[in-house]
């Protein structure tokens, strides 16, 4: 980590080590944000919209919703 602090003071960048891994940081950040918010917007919609009943599929191997299949 020396070596790096080393070569960063010896050019004359504008931005530092500490500088480059800030920006990356905060990008990388504001993608995850970004993520959550196309999350979050696609759980609002699915809310939205009342629960279609489940047809009954006998090869299923797992069945996920089993209160629905106790109705037939």
């Amino acid at each position: 980590m020396n070596a790096l602090t080393l070569a960063a003071e010896a050019t004359n960048s504008a931005l530092t080590a500490e500088g480059w891994s800030f920006l990356i940081g905060g990008v990388i950040f504001a993608a995850f944000m970004v993520l959550l918010l196309i999350t979050v917007s696609y759980t609002n919609v699915g809310n939205r919209h009342t629960v279609k009943p489940e047809e009954l599929d006998t090869h299923r191997q797992f069945k996920t919703h089993p209160e629905h299949h106790e109705q037939h």
